[in-house]
């Protein structure tokens, strides 16, 4: 009778690690929800959050900098170039979303999520949960187990893992987007349909990585990517599981006709939400699209480029036409992510068509990242702005509330102005160098005429951005819907700081930022 030989799997301890202290804090989040006296919980919250982060984007500097590149996990994780880079990326914006939603001033004393989800809006529960000033200090270890679902989804190497990553990811924002302070309903609403039209999008994910195990017989990325190379199975398999697996992408993306949840949730969730979301999901899932499309099927690149360039028009398109009647400030910022969306697609088509050359290629996942990297500073910035324009009721995110506000609050009037010439990409700002770099590589990638229609609803979305400067800086306040600028907390400042100094440099010296970052993005397998 023989025994059957059993042998351990290898962990990479130290490549994993910052997945692991991201693992270890949420967890520990939990815990302190359990033990800590409510009255200490939030600085507890905020300073254990604040350092599983900050440890994570330790490690994983010092891996980058180690050049550690290896598939780990039991083959489930792919550390590399572009894992080091978009997990720097996404811990830094994790850090800065945890400022605002840190931030307690500005909404006198209490934070901008209510203070009793599970009640009824308007109840007499969620009156005494209200003045007994009580706090859902949850949301900071949802935060970080939203960041680390965000991480393994960008670097996953096989889709089961990827799909298990988008599911971890997902459900912390759901429950963020409904527990917003103030126009509760509002907030249910937009997580709903967030959760309902998510769900769908996970389904529809699944459905491609079953067809395209049925096509190659393996989850992993690369065994899809040789069945490819082999011309293995049929061909209808491969392109059902291609189009339903880029479905599940482009809904996190944020792209049409997949968009629809964009600007409701935007609404709706609470603005710390909204501004943690907008940036660091869609760099999850750019990454996880451009793993997706490089590793697995760059041999299929002839059957869906047309696909996601067609996607992208469509995407521009709607993002700067739709984006010129809004009134709303976060359903502005909602239309202007759709659009910037359509521009990272821009880059990620003509990236791989160059992917015959590698440097072109390397240099263009490069440029992507750095795309990235601008949007996310000038995003959170510009919400840190809209969280400090307020009311009696609250934020004031009607557009004739901002009128005048120039004249009223010329700083901070100043730092918007940067943040929204940098969305319409106006030199020397950040936005400007971010587009000139991925339409460049798209441009040298074979698509020009994807990179003119881009160039021209660049134009166009620029109106509405221009539309908001003229009523900060050239128009008189509306005497009954004048908002004031409150006076935020240190955290707030700090967001602001960093995003309008990083929004200013890498508009003034991009050439570092792209050297370093196109330096870094070659994907393994």
């Amino acid at each position: 009778m023989s025994i059957l030989e059993i042998n351990a799997p290898t962990i990479e301890w130290l490549a994993l690690s910052p997945l692991l202290a991201l693992l270890i804090g949420g967890a520990l989040g939990i815990s302190v929800e359990a033990m800590v006296p409510r009255h200490l919980r939030y600085v507890v919250q905020v300073f254990l959050a604040g350092l599983s982060l900050l440890v994570a984007l330790g490690l994983t500097i010092r891996n980058w900098v180690a050049g550690e590149s290896l598939i780990a996990a039991v083959g489930s994780i792919a550390i590399d170039g572009p894992a080091h880079l978009f997990w720097t990326l996404l811990l830094v914006f994790g850090l800065l979303g945890l400022g605002l939603f840190a931030e307690r001033r500005v909404s006198g004393g209490q934070s901008a999520f209510t203070s009793s989800a599970s009640t009824v809006p308007g109840s007499p529960f969620e009156r005494e949960a209200s003045r007994l000033r009580r706090e859902h200090t949850e949301i900071f270890p949802l935060l970080v187990f939203a960041v680390f679902g965000m991480l393994v989804f960008s670097a996953a190497n096989d889709l089961l893992t990827m799909f298990v990553a988008l599911e971890i990811l997902s459900l912390p924002l759901y429950l963020l987007s409904g527990m917003a302070r103030r126009r509760r309903l509002l907030s249910q609403e937009a997580a709903l349909k967030y959760f309902l039209l998510g769900a769908f999008s996970s389904a529809f994910f699944l459905f491609g990585t079953a067809l395209l195990y049925g096509y190659s017989g393996s989850f992993d990325l690369g065994a899809i990517a040789d069945a490819i190379t082999a011309g293995a199975a049929s061909n209808g398999l491969l392109l059902a599981g291609m189009v339903l697996l880029a479905v599940g992408l482009l809904f996190k993306i944020g792209a049409v006709p997949f968009h629809a949840w964009t600007p409701d949730v935007y609404t709706g969730a609470p603005s710390p939400v909204t501004g943690f979301m907008s940036v660091a999901t869609k760099t999850a899932a750019v990454a996880a699209l451009l793993r997706v499309f490089y590793v697995a099927l760059g041999g299929a690149r002839w059957d869906w480029q047309p696909l996601i360039a067609t996607v992208a028009v469509l995407t521009m398109v709607l993002g700067a036409v739709v984006g010129l009647v809004q009134t709303d400030i976060k359903r502005l910022l909602a239309y202007s992510s759709i659009a910037h969306a359509g521009f990272l697609l821009v880059g990620a088509v003509g990236a791989v068509q160059a992917s015959d050359s590698d440097q072109l290629a390397l240099s263009s996942v490069g440029s992507i990242a750095f795309y990235l990297l601008t949007y996310g500073f000038a995003t959170l910035g510009a919400f840190a702005v809209v969280t400090m324009v307020r009311r009696a009721g609250g934020e004031a995110n009607q557009l004739v509330a901002w009128r005048g506000l120039g004249r009223a609050n010329p700083v901070v009037a100043a730092v918007m102005t940067v943040f929204l010439l940098s969305f319409a990409g106006i030199p020397p700002t950040a936005g400007f160098a971010g587009k000139l770099a991925v339409f460049a590589s798209a441009w040298a990638g074979g698509y020009g005429w994807l990179v003119l229609v881009a160039v021209v609803l660049s134009v166009v979305a620029a109106y509405f951005y221009l539309k908001v400067i003229v009523a900060m800086w050239f128009s008189d306040a509306d005497e009954v819907e004048a908002a004031d600028v409150v006076e935020p907390s240190l955290f707030t400042w700090v967001v602001l700081v960093v995003s309008l100094v990083a929004t200013v440099a890498f508009g003034l010296l991009p050439g570092v930022a792209l050297d370093v970052l196109g330096g870094a993005a070659q994907f393994i397998r």
